[in-house]
């Protein structure tokens, strides 16, 4: 099953719980366009590279489409396709006003140096550039991009068609950026679990965090995590990650990190791999990294209370039906990460209005969205008696299909 296939079997999941018809959930499941283009450079050695690149639009009955743009050496079709869908349901789940979109690159940027990376985002807005813009689809960063690589797009795009700050959000403070975008998704997963916790009268200063992955979503995390008292027994990377019973001094694993592009050798910490942290006893996993990580295979030794999803999938289908007879709480990715796409909204909107908000009201609002998206999400969890994963889908599918039917169909 590969992660569309995932994303329709929750889906269809919901669709039964609403008594959706054939006709609508193919409307709802449909994207409205899907892009593929070729993208050619010149190397700095002179030779050409090919590369290939995708744009997914998947829904726009709500507002603009909206999504990330990702560069990976595994990127392909189905992936950008369910991750296109995800962000209409995160968008319609958090209540602001777009629709889903994803972009990816197939490469790996490791093998790309700078200036080649720069040609490589600026040909692909040349060939994306009609499909895109502030009105009708807005891209973001994702795996392996950042604020450099939206003020590549931005400018390339500006270029064709004048002054245009809104047509990416995630860029740099200085170019047209909101205050709180950087940490907005791991903040947003702090809000979602703290609400969720809040549910069953619990604190998060009283629970033990393991997080999986410590890129931008992860160690954002943490760091917001451990300032307000709760205790990250371990925090991991691509090479593997580390475990400390008592607790980790995570501004120090920061600086760690920082000086060493590692978590690996923090002293009076012990080494742990990826696949044993999933499994370590903690009472909140959170999977930062890439999706399908909690899988068949090690879904009955997970020994969470509740699982994270700060990562786009990280729970297979096949794992979330396992987890959730064993009674294990997860807070879906269409929820537990929609802080980025909602302080991407900001964003927007300050290009919209110039006019620039304080972090302090970027994380305000940031904590009220949040805050009545889960308790909607309760709301519905109650009223069906259903997971909560089931009870966020029932919500986005209900705000979509609304929007599908009042614009009318031709």
């Amino acid at each position: 099953m590969n992660a569309n296939d995932t994303t329709q079997h929750f889906l269809q999941q919901a669709f039964e719980i609403l008594g959706v018809d054939e006709d609508m959930r193919r409307m709802l499941t449909t994207p409205s366009r899907e892009l593929r283009v070729e993208l050619v450079i010149r190397r700095d050695d002179g030779s050409i590279g090919n590369f290939i690149g995708y744009r997914v639009q998947h829904d726009d009955s709500r507002g603009p489409f909206k999504g990330g743009l990702r560069y990976h050496p595994h990127v392909d079709i189905h992936e950008v396709r369910s991750l296109a869908s995800l962000m209409t349901w995160k968008t319609a789940v958090v209540g602001v006003p777009f629709g889903g979109a994803k972009g990816g690159i197939q490469v790996d940027p490791r093998e790309v140096s700078p200036r080649e990376l720069e040609r490589l985002t600026r040909t692909f807005v040349r060939q994306v550039h009609d499909l895109v813009g502030p009105e009708r689809d807005i891209p973001a960063p994702d795996v392996n991009t950042n604020a450099q690589v939206m003020a590549w797009f931005f400018d390339e795009y500006t270029r064709l068609h004048g002054f245009a700050p809104g047509v990416v959000t995630g860029k740099p403070i200085g170019l047209h950026g909101s205050p709180g975008r950087s940490a907005a998704t791991g903040r947003g997963c702090v809000f979602a679990i703290r609400e969720t916790l809040r549910e069953s009268g619990a604190d998060l200063k009283d629970q033990r965090f393991v997080i999986q992955g410590f890129g931008n979503v992860g160690s954002w995390s943490a760091r917001l995590l451990h300032a307000r008292g709760a205790k990250i027994l371990a925090v991991s990377g691509s090479k593997g990650g580390i475990f400390a019973g008592d607790g980790l001094d995570i501004p120090a694993v920061l600086e760690h990190y920082d000086s060493h592009g590692t978590v690996l050798g923090f002293p009076g910490a012990e080494a742990i791999s990826n696949e044993d942290l999933l499994v370590a006893d903690c009472d909140v996993l959170m999977p930062a990294a890439l999706g399908s990580v909690i899988t068949a295979r090690n879904a009955n030794d997970v020994k969470a209370k509740y699982v994270v999803e700060a990562a786009n999938g990280p729970v297979t289908a096949e794992a979330d039906e396992i987890l959730e007879q064993r009674g294990v709480t997860i807070v879906p990715d269409i929820y537990a990460n929609a802080g980025g796409v909602t302080v991407s909204y900001f964003e927007w909107v300050q290009n919209l209005q110039n006019f620039r908000w304080d972090e302090t009201r970027v994380n305000e609002e940031l904590d009220k969205i949040m805050t009545e998206a889960h308790r909607k999400i309760r709301d519905i969890k109650r009223a069906h008696d259903i997971s909560m994963r089931k009870a966020a889908f029932v919500l986005a599918i209900r705000e979509v299909k609304l929007a599908t039917e009042t614009r009318g169909i031709q």
